[in-house]
């Protein structure tokens, strides 16, 4: 599987899976876990699928298995994150934990797409001034 196709099958359901709580959240009038509930729809929907974009947009880097490695980090530490918050935010000290860790994954997802990101510039930099 290529890493964008992961990164926009679990923005999507991420998407549908904050949707969902939004309006459990609305029917039952208790917005208590909104912190949460925004996590994931930040971290899941919209970075997923920026992410997604860019792997997209760089086939080369859509095809590697770092970038692959990369979504499935980003993936886990925003489901840690989430349910994280949304313990703590319920109540539960455990959570303050899980949010943590969550954090810090999610962390060390952004610094290897970011990794990645440099790596395709000097790459393309490298290619270019080779050409000439």
């Amino acid at each position: 599987m290529k890493a964008s196709s992961l990164s926009f099958l679990a923005a999507v359901i991420a998407a549908a899976t904050g949707m969902a709580w939004g309006l459990i959240m609305g029917i039952s009038e208790n917005h208590t876990t909104m912190p949460a509930h925004a996590h994931l729809n930040l971290l899941g929907w919209v970075s997923l699928f920026l992410i997604g974009i860019f792997y997209h947009l760089n086939p080369a880097l859509d095809r590697n298995r770092i970038a692959l490695i990369q979504v499935c980090v980003w993936i886990a530490g925003t489901i840690i994150l989430t349910l994280g918050v949304a313990m703590l935010m319920s109540g539960i000290a455990l959570g303050n934990a899980l949010a943590a860790a969550g954090s810090l994954i999610v962390l060390a997802a952004m610094l290897l797409f970011g990794w990645l990101v440099c790596q395709r510039e000097f790459l393309d930099e490298s290619a270019r001034a080779a050409a000439e």
